[in-house]
């Protein structure tokens, strides 16, 4: 992955932002959304393109577009920087593979510690029975 292509692959549109703002809120477009081709994408192998692909696919359009949006701040500026880190942090998550489980057994005396604590608290209940006094 090379983030210093993607980043020019990156397309954005600004639109008008819903929330605080006033009357100001209706005259700027403070919101922001990132639009990345992945197919298209340079900055990616295919081997990462189709784990994108596959793991992203309720995320993407029809096209294979991935959309991002962020109108968390008042400021285009803030917003674009904020969904670009969302974006980067996204792909990563997506690329990183996870370990492989390796079947693993308990110990002897981790079975024997449970049996005994099993024990024990089988003697503790049994012992809150009524008492016979004959």
């Amino acid at each position: 992955m090379n983030k210093e292509q993607l980043l020019k692959e990156l397309q954005f549109k600004a639109v008008r932002s819903s929330g605080p703002g006033g009357q100001h809120v209706n005259k700027v477009a403070t919101k922001a959304i990132l639009l990345f081709k992945v197919a298209d994408s340079l900055g990616l192998s295919e081997p990462e393109k189709e784990r994108i692909s596959l793991k992203l696919s309720n995320r993407l359009t029809k096209e294979g577009v991935l959309s991002l949006q962020c109108d968390e701040s008042r400021s285009q500026a803030k917003n674009k920087e904020l969904v670009v880190n969302r974006f980067l942090a996204l792909i990563e998550a997506t690329l990183k593979v996870a370990k492989k489980r390796r079947k693993t057994k308990p110990s002897r005396s981790a079975i024997q510690k449970r049996l005994d604590s099993k024990k024990k608290v089988s003697q503790k209940k049994a012992s809150r029975g009524k008492v016979d006094l004959g």
